[in-house]
């Protein structure tokens, strides 16, 4: 589980950093807007905690990123719990806040709730989440950090059965078989190789090295941990 956590206090964030690496989860901390804008652009994220006052702007616009760019839940912390404060975070699609000072304790039971809630609501959504990978399965695309990744209907194929088994070695025949009536022609294992080395080529930062698609050596391939 990871969390993007923007906060400008480093006393505070260090703290908090801690406190929730203790409890299992990978925490990211920017200092501003403009780091946690970066962040947001370049790797996917469960949850985000923000400050609503930052040095370069406010926690309101990455609230408004997070949302539109990812769907993922976000928790904002105030200074004060004025009303109008709380309602413009809420608007633009905050699912928590929590007043300063607070427990850390009491932030890690909102951070529970919140991904319990997000995670019943989303339960019929059209979207699968693999690491930096999102797959809209409504409209059969696929983006990588917020960009659209182009793939032919056998390659697409392919993943959703990588994506509906995550965490599982896969052999080369289950493989086979999930994508074998795609277009209605003969697959074998030579054009099994070559799929699996074109979504590597589409998908990995290093298709050398690949880190969604992994060989198990003698058993297969899996994604996920």
């Amino acid at each position: 589980m990871k969390i993007l956590f923007v906060e400008d206090d480093k006393s505070i964030a260090m703290g908090l950093e801690y406190s929730l690496q203790q409890e299992g989860y990978k925490v990211i901390h920017c200092l501003d807007v403009a780091g946690g804008k970066r962040a947001l652009m370049e790797q996917a994220f469960d949850l985000c905690i923000f400050d609503l006052t930052l040095p370069d702007g406010s926690g309101y616009e990455l609230c408004k990123l997070a949302r539109e760019r990812w769907d993922i839940p976000v928790i904002i912390l105030t200074a004060c719990d004025e009303e109008v404060n709380v309602v413009m975070g809420l608007e633009m699609g905050a699912d928590d806040y929590i007043t300063k000072p607070f427990r850390v304790r009491e932030l890690s039971a909102r951070i529970k709730s919140v991904l319990r809630r997000y995670q019943k609501d989303s339960s019929n959504k059209n979207v699968m989440q693999l690491g930096s990978l999102q797959i809209n399965t409504l409209d059969a695309k696929v983006y990588k950090n917020g960009q659209e990744i182009v793939l032919t209907a056998l390659e697409y194929k392919l993943l959703l059965v990588f994506a509906n088994h995550e965490g599982q070695v896969l052999s080369r025949n289950q493989l086979l078989e999930g994508i074998w009536d795609v277009t209605g022609d003969f697959v074998n294992d030579n054009t099994l190789t070559v799929y699996i080395k074109r979504l590597r080529d589409k998908l990995e930062d290093d298709p050398q090295e690949p880190t969604i698609i992994k060989t198990v050596r003698g058993l297969g391939y899996k994604v996920g941990d």
